[in-house]
């Protein structure tokens, strides 16, 4: 096993950040570290004990350069005007405000470097939830959406970073023709993993608690 980060599981929880640009670029990721992240993240629980989960390493160039070019197309579309974006958002807390400025100008330097980034990790479900009811949807998704945060936490506890992204998933269908992915599959995200530069990630800001937090009833 490698050496993992002197973090409790506090540290761990609240300074796993979404990493753009303090990626190394530079540096490639050995296939090693990947796998103890997946073994670490198979550990999370799964509907029905399924264990239907599925993880995509891509670290062929031409492959990520695909990926990439994807992604930064729906980029351009969704936030290629950033203060339209940011119009949508609430508008009586400044530092919101300002923070989610700062989350946009790193998103765009992700979108511009993403074929850079020595791993691209595609967590897969099996199971469509194209037309289920919602309790169906919840099943399946509630199935991956935790192994993909553990192998996040264990990415961080190993000294990689990594971002959550969806946007490459405009393009599914063309991802899963490259990939080779079957049909009764389901991409879930893309996730980018490179070194870190440096590990000392703070905990992000953060909204008031108050007005999110509901006992008995909304």
């Amino acid at each position: 096993m490698s050496l993992l980060l002197p973090l409790d599981p506090d540290q761990l929880l609240s300074t796993t950040r979404s990493v753009r640009k303090r990626l190394d670029l530079t540096r490639p990721v050995e296939p090693e570290l990947i796998r103890q992240c997946i073994e670490v993240a198979t550990q999370a629980p799964t509907g029905g004990n399924n264990q239907g989960w599925h993880f995509i390493v891509v670290t062929d160039p031409a492959k990520r350069a695909q990926l990439a070019e994807w992604y930064a197309s729906a980029f351009a579309v969704m936030y290629g005007n950033p203060d339209a974006a940011l119009a949508n958002l609430p508008q009586d807390d400044p530092a919101f405000i300002a923070t989610t400025k700062k989350v946009i100008t790193s998103a765009q330097y992700l979108a511009d470097h993403l074929a850079e980034v020595p791993v691209h990790v595609i967590p897969c479900i099996e199971g469509r939830t194209d037309t289920f009811p919602v309790a169906w949807q919840a099943a399946i998704w509630g199935s991956l959406l935790p192994a993909v945060w553990s192998f996040m936490l264990a990415a961080r506890a190993r000294g990689l970073g990594t971002c959550w992204t969806t946007l490459h998933l405009t393009e599914e269908a063309a991802a899963a023709e490259l990939l080779g992915i079957p049909d009764h599959v389901m991409q879930g995200a893309l996730i980018p993993v490179a070194h870190t530069i440096g590990t000392d990630f703070q905990p992000g800001g953060r909204r008031d608690l108050d007005p999110i937090i509901h006992f008995e009833a909304w």
